[in-house]
């Protein structure tokens, strides 16, 4: 059995190869590179990323960093922007995306449209896929400066994740973070029952 690079296990976790999971395989090398780290076991390094599309998964894999473990953190702007920072010596990179305008092929971006309005023909689809391996490769093989805008950054470090109590919901019965639950007439409640008042008779 081989064994799988880095880039075939980013692939699996995704379940496709696409340029944007390459975008993210890319910030994730070159953060790994600049601040001499290999994969965080635990929260060695955290990651705070200003989007939630293809690119995260590539950088769950890379880095180590994930919701679950608590050092990854979500800022929903909508940029391929991350910033990743290492605790034990206080060294962090901002990676910012520059346009892939100039860089993609002229047709990629009104076939990914009909792909994902719906509007494609089968050769549509299949000039697609083709299309989108091609500039996946390329995406791979690009220098950091043709990709991305890169610098050191001093990094006000998120506190390590904490492992709060669970409270039992008053009204639906399932287990809330404390942190999370609200007080209704003196009894705990999750955030979607918190709203919920029946009409009084």
């Amino acid at each position: 059995m081989s064994v799988k690079n880095d880039w075939e296990k980013a692939v699996d976790f995704h379940g496709h190869s696409c340029v944007g999971l390459a975008i993210g395989f890319r910030a994730g090398q070159i953060a790994l590179e600049r601040l001499n780290s290999s994969r965080a076991p635990d929260e060695e390094l955290i990651a705070i990323v200003e989007t939630d599309n293809c690119a995260l998964d590539s950088l769950q894999v890379l880095l180590g960093c994930s919701m679950g473990k608590g050092n990854i953190f979500f800022r929903d702007y909508g940029k391929n922007v991350f910033t990743i920072g290492r605790r034990d010596t206080g060294r962090a990179v901002r990676i910012a995306a520059k346009s892939l305008d100039h860089i993609l092929d002229d047709e990629f971006g009104p076939l990914r449209t009909r792909v994902f309005n719906g509007t494609a023909s089968e050769q549509e689809l299949n000039a697609f896929q083709k299309l989108m391996a091609e500039e996946t490769r390329r995406i791979l093989t690009l220098t950091e400066e043709e990709l991305f805008t890169i610098e050191a950054v001093d990094l006000d470090f998120p506190s390590q994740a904490r492992i709060f109590p669970s409270l039992t919901c008053s009204v639906c019965g399932e287990q809330v973070m404390e942190p999370r639950a609200r007080m209704r007439d003196g009894k705990p409640v999750c955030i979607p029952c918190s709203d919920y008042y029946p009409a009084r008779i």
